[in-house]
C-alpha cells in the first residue's frame, strides 16, 4: 500500500512542478523509478480505461494518480503483489477494466498492450540500447553459480564478451559476461529480473555498468576503513562490501531518514555486515574525529543534475538551468575538498551521473588547484575508451561513459591519489579486475567450472 501511495505522490509532485522524476523518486525513499516511468508512459491509455470503466465515479475516495498506478500494475505490470485495501479495491473492478482494455484493442485494431502506445510514448533511443546489467553479489554467491542458475532457467550463456558490439547484439534469452567487469553479467535491454529469486534474495544486484565503476576502481583492500560519502540508495556501498569481502569498515552517510531506512534493508538483504549508517550531511563530518583516523579510501558520488541518466520510459526531463548547475557545482567542489581533508586518505573516487563538464572536470580541476600538489589524478583503467573533456594536466585520466559509446548510462569518474613516498601505484587496473586465467578461459568458452570448495551459499531454484 505504501509503495503505491508513494508512487502516486511522485506523480502528483510532477503535476505540481515540484521537481523531476529522478529527484522526486529519490526523495520518496522507495525504488519507484520503473513503476512511475511506466505509469507515465501508459498514462493516456490508463485515462481511457479509467473513463470507460467509470472507476473514479464508482470509487469517489480514490485519488486519480493512485488509480493510474494501481490500474497500470494490475493490467500491465506485476499484477498488484502488494497494496492492502487499494489492492482489494482495484481487484473488485478487474473484470470491468479488462473488458475495457479488450474493447480498446479492438477499437484500435491491435493485439499487444504495447501497440496501444503512440510512437512518442516509446522509450528513448538511448534507453533502448542500454543492456540489462546484473552484478553478481559475491558476498552470497559466485559468478559460476549464477551463470548455472540462469542456464537452468532457460537462458543461453555465450561466454565473455569480446567487444561492446557483442553487448549491442544481445537478444532473446542470451547473456554474456561483461568484457570489462569480472562480476557483471549482461542481458538484452528489456530483460526484467525484479521478480527473479536471485534479485529478491540479494544474490544479484540490478546495477548499471557505469554505476559499478566507482567501487570497482576505488578497489579498497579487505580490512580497510572506507567512507561512502553520499551513500543512498546503497548499490555502491554493497559493491564496496563485496570487494572488501565484508572485512573492514564502511562509514555510509546520507541526510534523509527514509533513504537510509531503505538502504539498510537493501544492505541487509545483500548480506553486508561491515557498515555503519549515519543520518548526517557529509560536509558536517569532522575529518579529525578519531573514529575516521584510519579511513584510507573515500567514494564520493554527490548529488548532481542526473543528466546522464537514460530513462527506460518516456520521461524526458528538462535540462538544468545555468543557476542550478552553478549551485550543484559549488556543492560538489565543497564535498570533494572536504573529502580530501581526511588525514589518512590515500585514494578517492569522485563520480557523477552527469554529462556536464561544470559538475565533472571543472570540479576536479578546481579542487586539485586548491590542494596544490597533495593529490594527483591517476588512470585506473587504460583500456576504457572514453576520456575527460578538459585539457588540464591529468584530464585524460578521467573516465566518461555514455549510451552511444559504452552502452551504459551517462557517467563521469575520476580517481585521485595522495602524492607522497610509499603511495601504491594504481595506474593500472585494480586487483578486483583480475581472475584466474583458467577460470576466465572456461567462462569464455562457456565451459562448466571445475568443482571446488566454497563457503558461499549455493544458488537453488
Amino acid at each position: 500500500m505504501a509503495l503505491y501511495s508513494a508512487a502516486a505522490a511522485v506523480l502528483e509532485g510532477l503535476e505540481r512542478g515540484d521537481g523531476g522524476v529522478k529527484n522526486l523518486v529519490y526523495n520518496s525513499g522507495y525504488p519507484l523509478f520503473a513503476l512511475v516511468s511506466e505509469t507515465l508512459r501508459y498514462s493516456p491509455v490508463l485515462e481511457k480505461l479509467l473513463a470507460g470503466a467509470a472507476l473514479l465515479q464508482a470509487e469517489k475516495k480514490l485519488p486519480p494518480q493512485l488509480a493510474k498506478v494501481l490500474v497500470y500494475d494490475l493490467l500491465f505490470g506485476k499484477g498488484l503483489k502488494c497494496g492492502g485495501r487499494w489492492k482489494a479495491l482495484a481487484r473488485r473492478h478487474r473484470a470491468r477494466l479488462e473488458a475495457e482494455l479488450a474493447r480498446l484493442k479492438v477499437q484500435q485494431k491491435v493485439s499487444r498492450n504495447e501497440d496501444l502506445l503512440a510512437p512518442a510514448q516509446a522509450a528513448s533511443p538511448g534507453a533502448s540500447q542500454v543492456p540489462r546489467y546484473v552484478r553478481v553479489n559475491t558476498l552470497k554467491t559466485c559468478v559460476d553459480d549464477v551463470i548455472d542458475f540462469f542456464k537452468r532457467q532457460g537462458y543461453s550463456y555465450l561466454g565473455k564478451a569480446g567487444s561492446v558490439e557483442e553487448l549491442r547484439a544481445l537478444s532473446g534469452k542470451k547473456f554474456v559476461l561483461d568484457l570489462h567487469l569480472p562480476e557483471l553479467l549482461v542481458f538484452p535491454a528489456q530483460t526484467d529480473f525484479h521478480d527473479n529469486f536471485l534479485y529478491t534474495s540479494g544474490h544479484v544486484i540490478l546495477q548499471d555498468k557505469a554505476s559499478c565503476l566507482p567501487a570497482f576502481l576505488l578497489a579498497p583492500a579487505a580490512g580497510s576503513h572506507v567512507i561512502d560519502a553520499c551513500a543512498a540508495p546503497g548499490n555502491k556501498t554493497s559493491h564496496l562490501a563485496a570487494i572488501m569481502k565484508n572485512k573492514g569498515q564502511i562509514f555510509a552517510f546520507d541526510v534523509d531518514t527514509k533513504r537510509l531506512a531503505t538502504m539498510n534493508t537493501m544492505l541487509m538483504r545483500a548480506g553486508v555486515t561491515s557498515f555503519q549508517l549515519a543520518q548526517q550531511d557529509f560536509l558536517t563530518v569532522d575529518p579529525g574525529d578519531p573514529k575516521y583516523s584510519k579511513v584510507t579510501y573515500i567514494l564520493l558520488d554527490p548529488s548532481c543534475s542526473g543528466s546522464g541518466m537514460v530513462n527506460r520510459g518516456p520521461v524526458q526531463e528538462a535540462a538544468p538551468s545555468a543557476e542550478r548547475l552553478q549551485a550543484l557545482a559549488g556543492f560538489q567542489r565543497k564535498a570533494l575538498s572536504h573529502a580530501l581533508s581526511f588525514p589518512a586518505l590515500q585514494r578517492l573516487v569522485y563520480s557523477t551521473c552527469s554529462l556536464h563538464r561544470q559538475e565533472n572536470e571543472d570540479v576536479v580541476q578546481a579542487v586539485l588547484q586548491e590542494r596544490g600538489s597533495a593529490f594527483r589524478l591517476v588512470d585506473p583503467f587504460p583500456s576504457w575508451p572514453c576520456r575527460g573533456l578538459a585539457d588540464f594536466p591529468g584530464a585524460e585520466s578521467c573516465l566518461r561513459a555514455s549510451p552511444a559509446d559504452t552502452l551504459t548510462q551517462g557517467f563521469f569518474v575520476a580517481v585521485l591519489e595522495r602524492c607522497e613516498e610509499g603511495t601504491a601505484d594504481h595506474s593500472s587496473l585494480p586487483a578486483a579486475a583480475e581472475e584466474n586465467p583458467q577460470q576466465a578461459e572456461g567462462r569464455e568458452r562457456g565451459a562448466a567450472p571445475k568443482k571446488r570448495k566454497r563457503k558461499k551459499q549455493r544458488v537453488k531454484e
